[in-house]
């Protein structure tokens, strides 16, 4: 495929910072054409989420099953799954293929506090790890995930390193741990895998619009992945495009909060 077609499993987000809608921006902004299914309706806004609604898990089957059959896939990106009954779905049609390469982002709560994740459906997220290809939690998600509280998330780096493997000796293929909430000048992920360890810096950006990062920089690793580039690449290409949407947030106006990031910081003219 010369233009790859990359799914996003996730929730919707009205004000278009997150969810779904930040998925397709990325997807377009990296040159993949997007495909969308729906799990969750929100009602929210840059100021946070005051109401979310769950598409029933039978109807998120059929969104899926019914685009496979039609259309070939090189990637998908996971996000928001909202309760157990999708969760157990989307694993099922994981491991039944035709997803592409699989990058899960495990959203269970808002930045702002709101949860997006029913407290029954964290042990389904958990038995997702084996099957998918890249799991991307920020520290307090990795603690979950780890059986912790958010309150154990990693305060440095060496802690950091610490949940990421146990996150591999729980199953994953790949942890990429993002350190966007642990302090320091420069924000450092680390990559793991079987091979080793890989830590990622970009400098920090002074902005306050960081509203849908994570599922920013997820949905930019499944776009970028069907390129071919070995895994390590593609996340650091991830990561640089996403600290110049950052570096950009500051020129749009949206709300009065945390606004989004400058999904198409590259391709709009400026004055």
């Amino acid at each position: 495929m010369s233009v790859p077609n990359v799914l996003t499993i996730a929730g919707s987000d009205p004000s278009g910072g997150a969810g779904v809608q930040a998925d397709l921006k990325t997807f377009g902004a990296l040159g993949a054409y997007g495909c969308a299914v729906l799990t969750s309706l929100t009602a929210q806004s840059t100021k946070g989420v005051t109401g979310v609604h769950h598409v029933p898990a039978g109807f998120v089957r059929e969104q899926v099953e019914t685009l496979v059959d039609d259309v070939e896939l090189a990637a998908t990106k996971i996000g928001m799954l909202g309760s157990a009954e999708v969760v157990a779905v989307v694993g099922e049609l994981v491991c039944r293929g035709g997803l592409g390469e699989v990058v899960l982002d495990p959203v269970m709560v808002s930045t702002a506090g709101s949860r997006l994740l029913d407290e029954d459906a964290v042990e389904g997220v958990r038995a997702l790890l084996p099957v998918v290809d890249l799991v991307t939690p920020n520290t307090a998600e990795a603690a979950v995930l780890l059986g912790l509280t958010p309150h154990a998330a990693a305060r440095d780096l060496d802690e950091m390193h610490r949940h990421a493997q146990a996150l591999l000796d729980l199953g994953a293929a790949r942890v990429l741990l993002k350190g966007g909430h642990v302090a320091g000048d420069e924000s450092v992920d680390l990559l793991v895998d079987g091979t080793g360890v890989r830590e990622l810096s970009a400098r920090r950006v002074p902005t306050r619009h960081t509203h849908g990062t994570g599922c920013t920089l997820s949905s930019a690793i499944a776009a970028l992945r069907p390129r071919g580039d070995a895994w390590a690449e593609t996340v650091a290409q991830a990561k640089d495009w996403l600290t110049g949407a950052l570096t950009h947030a500051d020129e749009l106006s949206v709300g009065h909060a945390a606004g989004p990031v400058h999904h198409h910081w590259a391709l709009w003219p400026r004055g």
